[in-house]
């Protein structure tokens, strides 16, 4: 436990099950930024149900939160995917965003592996976009776009259209002078 420039109490922690209520209440108040921006086709209300958190956890989504005085005020999903991880469900109350909190989250689940991390946004989302590569997260080509959201998610094909994909570290591959090239592939 640390403490914050408030001097509130802080912590990182994995989510426990009786804590599903305030995970969604964090997601689905986060999401109202995407009201209006993403796709009007792509938003339902609430964001996310209950039934629909269910099967992420289900499906391996493994959530953490980062806890200020007691209270959930941000949650981020890791999910292993063969041999990537995936950042899922990426959310911050509005009145704690621009505080770190996601930054913690990520920088916390990234010491959990050393795998590709990968993370699927709203192309219209360029608040998330540039929260993601201010942590070096890079976008990938639009073709590797969706080869990756292919395969590493079940996503509909009007998602697929409307998202991108950034990933950390990128891969980079020695040629045969020893030179580093960047990777096309995860």
């Amino acid at each position: 436990m640390g403490g914050d420039s408030a001097g509130a109490a802080t912590g990182i922690r994995r989510c426990r099950d009786d804590e599903r209520e305030a995970v969604l209440a964090i997601i689905n108040s986060a999401a109202e930024a995407y009201r209006g921006i993403i796709p009007a086709d792509r938003w339902h209300e609430p964001y996310m149900p209950a039934g629909e958190l269910d099967q992420e956890i289900a499906a391996g989504v493994e959530f953490w939160g980062y806890e200020t005085d007691g209270a959930l005020v941000g949650v981020m999903g890791i999910q292993h995917v063969r041999d990537a991880v995936l950042i899922r469900h990426a959310y911050v109350l509005p009145g704690s965003q621009g505080r770190g909190v996601g930054g913690a989250l990520l920088e916390h689940l990234r010491g959990l592996t050393e795998s590709p991390m990968l993370v699927g946004t709203w192309a219209a989302a360029a608040w998330a976009i540039r929260f993601y590569r201010r942590h070096g997260f890079e976008l990938t080509s639009p073709v590797l776009k969706t080869a990756l959201l292919r395969s590493y998610w079940t996503v509909p094909d009007r998602q697929i259209e409307t998202s991108v994909v950034l990933r950390n570290p990128p891969p980079v591959e020695l040629d045969g002078a020893g030179a580093a090239h960047r990777s096309d592939s995860l």
